[in-house]
């Protein structure tokens, strides 16, 4: 028996789904422990239930995943609305040569999943969902460039990059924090000086928020105003992301007509456009909705997902886990190499390089979330890093995004 949903259906269920998956982590520590996030807890209950009612003959379900392509889409847009050039300039140097070592990483995870493809008899495009896409992209790229393999033939390649991505989360979250720690007691990188700076800055947070601070009542009322959501930000946040969706349209058939054997996927055009409004935005000085957009994007990231997620067809794994398992191994032995020796060296060789060893292993296998947690565990141990946790963030949390993008592109390219 064969049961259909459309895709408003498709969606109710996806939304479902995330909350389920948010209610149940909030329930199971170590699914928060390690950042997994509410849609793939949710999402792959489902994806599970559908393998066994499938295998044992009892049901099949047919979803339409046509809202699926909108909500990438928007979320994309959304992250290239985040991309000012205020934020850049403000980092300095080590935001740029940081984001060279994402690129670089991101780059010899490709390099490795098809280089190993060869070896194991697989196909390089269906190894490729093994590289950069879930690792440095997360389950963010892996639900977005993957339908792209499947469109291209190589059936099961959505279900192995949403796996990988789950299995670098967890690897990210488990790794990270001790590699740095490693550094940190090797190479006697905490001193007295460090801890004192620590305390201090404790002290000065604590003070900033505890109760002894007194503000005018017009000043508090004013801070409360700014963040709440304004019903204009709103609205015009939704418009701004429509412009620069449909901007990304038509820069995608643009491209298409001057690059006419190369595949750009639309979402990359979506957050091209959205960077062409922020900045000329930012150069006329009008206001950016950023909050309201962000929020906006971080809807859309949720349902699609979770739609991406509890679609999986399960079953086209049986035949990649072998060469899955040893792909993933291979990829977790890179970023270990590649942190230890060049990350941490080329950042400075200092406690903040080793503190931000850990957060590059978070967004290298997973998502920026375990950057945070991997850092946070460090300086809860040590001492707070205000330049790890300010030059992390934007690099895995945006600026990666981009690079990311242009390299999984040059790769299926390649390799179709």
């Amino acid at each position: 028996m064969n049961l259909s949903f459309d895709m408003t259906q498709t969606l109710f269920i996806a939304v479902i789904l995330l909350l389920i998956g948010g209610f149940i982590k909030s329930k199971v520590k170590f699914l928060e422990k390690y950042c997994i996030p509410s849609p793939v807890v949710g999402g792959l209950i489902f994806s599970v239930l559908v393998l066994i009612l499938r295998q044992t003959g009892i049901v099949t379900f047919v979803f339409d995943k046509t809202l699926q392509q909108f909500f990438m889409n928007l979320f994309f847009t959304a992250c290239g609305f985040a991309a000012s050039i205020a934020l850049l300039k403000n980092g300095g140097k080590k935001v740029i040569t940081f984001l060279g070592l994402a690129a670089a990483l991101a780059f010899l995870q490709n390099v490795t999943s098809v280089g190993l493809s060869k070896v194991l008899n697989i196909e390089p495009m269906m190894a490729l969902m093994t590289g950069s896409i879930p690792m440095t992209g997360g389950h963010g790229n892996a639900a977005a460039f993957a339908p792209l393999a499947e469109e291209m033939g190589y059936t099961g390649a959505l279900s192995v990059a949403v796996a990988a991505a789950t299995f670098g989360l967890v690897a990210g979250s488990i790794i990270g924090g001790p590699i740095a720690n490693n550094l940190i007691i090797k190479k006697n990188l905490f001193n007295k000086e460090l801890k004192e700076k620590s305390l201090e800055n404790s002290r000065v947070q604590e003070n900033v928020s505890g109760s002894t601070v007194t503000v005018s009542y017009g000043e508090s009322t004013k801070e409360s105003e700014d963040n709440l959501f304004n019903a204009k930000q709103l609205t015009k946040g939704f418009y701004l992301l429509f412009i620069g969706l449909g901007l990304g349209s038509i820069l995608h058939i643009v491209f298409k007509i001057l690059l006419p054997g190369v595949t750009l996927p639309i979402h990359v055009m979506g957050m091209l456009g959205g960077v062409i409004i922020r900045v000329v935005m930012d150069i006329k000085g009008f206001k950016v909705p950023s909050k309201e957009i962000d929020t906006i994007g971080n809807v859309s990231l949720g349902i699609f997902v979770s739609m991406a997620v509890y679609t999986m067809k399960l079953w086209e794994l049986a035949e990649l886990a072998l060469p899955l398992i040893i792909l993933l191994i291979a990829q977790v032995v890179l970023v270990i190499l590649f942190v230890r020796f060049i990350t941490f060296y080329v950042m400075g060789k200092d406690y903040d390089s080793a503190m931000m060893v850990a957060g590059h292993v978070g967004f290298s296998m997973g998502a920026t979330p375990v950057s945070m947690a991997n850092m946070k565990s460090v300086s809860d141990k040590y001492a707070y890093s205000k330049l790890a946790f300010f030059v992390v963030p934007i690099i895995g949390g945006l600026f990666s995004n981009f690079t990311n993008a242009a390299i999984i592109t040059f790769f299926m390219n390649y390799v179709k």
